[in-house]
């Protein structure tokens, strides 16, 4: 018996687990909780408090109202342990006897959770109206020691306070005893309950209470099929009691077994009546115990009721999730394809310096007096410039007007896309976006791109770039590297030549456009130079071939040159980006791709596989039930 619970003991509990466990995962999502499903509450009402290595039945009266349940429920107590009155006035709480040693043993809290235990001291206290769910017991001496009993709250009272804890008590329970009579055999509220406790697989009792004897013997057995072909209920024992108050009253009600099903038009009459208590304590409960263990685990992995119903759902909320995220990145919200170009004179003023840093001894020397005279020679032009045409704005600043105009045009198209998305958008997306898009949030929204553009240091941005690409330039081509160096090295010694050479040649202070290149000769080297790289000649100080850049040299230097300028427009992009994802999408990316992944996440796994282990665990429970 031990080995028999504790191989399913472990697998329960660590299915518990991770049930909790899933459920965190998918908390806010449009999966309803696991709070309230009946497979949910069987597993934290009964398998995972009774799954131990000491097995205990719990005996549960049922019924509806004024059928005489507490009469029940106390003649197998042997005294008057629930309130009876034939006004009818009906138990709100459920009464529990218990073996003398019961809690020495167990824990009665973890036997029924969900309620507020209290020992009894009057039977009328389960009569009281009250919001909680209280659960009143007493120590029986006549009880025996793996038997509870309980009376409980008729199942088809008009308050639903009373059918949550006979449900609780349902579900809880291992034998129902049920009390039917003539008016409530037939009741819809009766036979739901009962519907239940057989997809549950539970022992059932029962006991056609207040018949007129021996008239209604011809009859009660069509009442009990009506009541077993309505329900799928299969009584385990039958016992019919007569309608004799007095006898009820003095715990001398008698109860006759009769068989089931019944064969011919009506049973045999056995006049010896029965105790009821004597009865359960002589049930096998080793068999009861796994045929009901076995009922309620098949109940919980059941493909139509149990948790794969609740793995479909989150598997068809992860599926709408999925949907709604293609849908959103399909339409590329922050896509920018015509993000401004910096300025080469910009790229090239940051090259130069940053290239400054990397020269030593008298190269250093040479290109920085050259630099300083080629910025000297320039200076009456930009002076005479500024005084004909006014003072010019700043190449960066021009680049951050522009830069502007491109986030107007782009917020402008982000806002088309999701008014779209949330006019023709699946149904998750709409409430999500139509909230985004509700008031004076895309003034808003503006208004902190705004404020952040304004204050971006686009020279240190472009300065941090530069320094890291070329530093990897340098780290990734070392030898390359080495070769311009060795050009800038030589570009100084002929820097007098190619000053003189270009002033004459007519690309003097008249050359606005060409004066930046030419106060730098490392970086005629590095944009420049004509494509005599590859044949292995370097012309340094004159002729056309310096400035064509028509050969594969230059045309490889070329291409670093506008890597940068790429690298540059793409950390720019990525900055509006990201301000749009913050300010604008928020957490709904995350959210969306968050939730259609549940079905990937280790607890979705975890459970799909404790629910196949539980299943090849019930396998092998009829075998040994034929086997006690």
């Amino acid at each position: 018996m031990e080995s028999e619970f504790l191989k399913f003991r472990d697998t329960v509990q660590r299915l518990h687990a991770t049930l909790e466990s899933l459920q965190r995962a998918v908390a806010g999502l449009e999966v309803a909780p696991l709070r309230g499903r009946d497979w949910y509450e069987l597993l934290v009402r009964k398998l995972v408090p009774q799954l131990s290595d000491e097995a205990y039945l719990v005996v549960a009266v049922v019924g509806g109202t004024n059928i005489g349940k507490s009469v029940i429920f106390n003649h197998i107590a042997g005294c008057r342990a629930s309130a009876t009155s034939p006004l009818a006035s009906g138990t709100k709480h459920p009464t529990c006897l218990v073996p003398a040693s019961f809690t020495e043993r167990h824990n009665l809290a973890e036997v029924f959770p969900g309620f507020e235990l209290q020992e009894w001291s009057d039977a009328e206290a389960a009569l009281a109206e009250d919001d909680r769910h209280l659960l009143f017991w007493r120590r029986s001496e006549e009880t025996p020691d793996n038997l509870l009993v309980l009376d409980t709250p008729d199942i088809d009272s008009d308050a639903r306070i009373n059918w949550e804890r006979a449900d609780h008590i349902r579900q809880c329970a291992d034998v129902l005893i049920a009390v039917l009579t003539q008016q409530k055999y037939n009741d819809a509220a009766v036979k739901e309950f009962f519907r239940k406790a057989a997809a549950e697989e539970k022992l059932i009792a029962v006991v056609f209470n207040q018949c007129l004897l021996p008239d209604d013997e011809p009859y009660w057995p069509l009442w009990v099929s009506t009541f077993c072909d309505e329900t799928g209920v299969d009584p385990e024992i039958l016992y019919v009691a007569p309608n004799d108050r007095p006898a009820a009253e003095a715990l001398k009600l008698p109860f006759y077994e009769r068989p089931w099903p019944v064969d011919g038009a009506a049973p045999p009459a056995n006049d010896q009546p029965r105790s009821l208590l004597a009865d359960l304590s002589q049930l096998k409960f080793h068999d009861i115990k796994l045929q009901t263990l076995s009922g309620s685990l098949r109940h919980l992995t059941s493909e139509d009721a149990g948790i794969p119903t609740w793995l479909r759902e989150i598997e068809q909320c992860s599926e709408r999730y999925r949907a709604a995220s293609e849908l959103l990145a399909a339409h590329e919200l922050a896509r920018i394809n015509d993000w401004p170009v910096i300025p080469d004179s910009v790229m090239i003023a940051e090259i130069r310096s940053w290239w400054q840093t990397q020269r030593t001894g008298w190269s250093a020397t040479v290109h920085s007096v050259y630099n300083a005279i080629g910025k000297g020679v320039t200076w009456p032009v930009h002076f005479a410039r500024d005084r004909l045409y006014g003072e010019s704005v700043p190449p960066l600043e021009r680049y951050r007007e522009r830069e502007w105009n491109t986030i107007l045009t782009t917020v402008e198209k982000v806002y088309e896309k999701l008014t779209w998305l949330e006019e023709l958008g699946n149904e998750l997306l709409r409430p999500r976006l139509k909230k985004l898009l509700s008031g004076t949030s895309r003034a808003e929204l503006l208004q902190q791109i705004h404020a952040e553009h304004q204050q971006v240091d686009l020279a240190a941005e472009l300065e941090q770039l530069v320094s890291r690409e070329l530093t990897e330039f340098q780290r990734q081509s070392p030898k390359h590297f080495e070769f311009f160096k060795r050009i800038d090295t030589i570009a100084a010694a002929a820097r007098p030549a190619t000053s003189v050479v270009l002033f004459v040649a007519g690309f003097g202070p008249a050359g606005n456009a060409i004066a930046p290149a030419l106060t730098d000769a490392a970086v005629q080297g590095a944009l420049h130079i004509a494509g005599d790289f590859a044949g292995g000649t370097v012309a340094v100080a004159v002729g056309e071939g310096v400035m064509s850049g028509a050969a594969a040299g230059a045309g490889w230097l070329e291409a670093r040159f506008r890597r940068l300028h790429e690298a540059f427009t793409a950390e720019r992009a990525a900055w509006l980006a990201t301000l749009l994802k913050r300010h604008l999408l928020g957490d709904l990316p995350e959210e969306l791709q968050a939730a259609a992944s549940l079905t990937g996440r280790d607890e979705f796994r975890d459970v799909t596989a404790a629910v196949a282990r539980l299943r090849e665990q019930i396998e092998q429970i009829p075998a040994t039930l034929e086997t006690t």
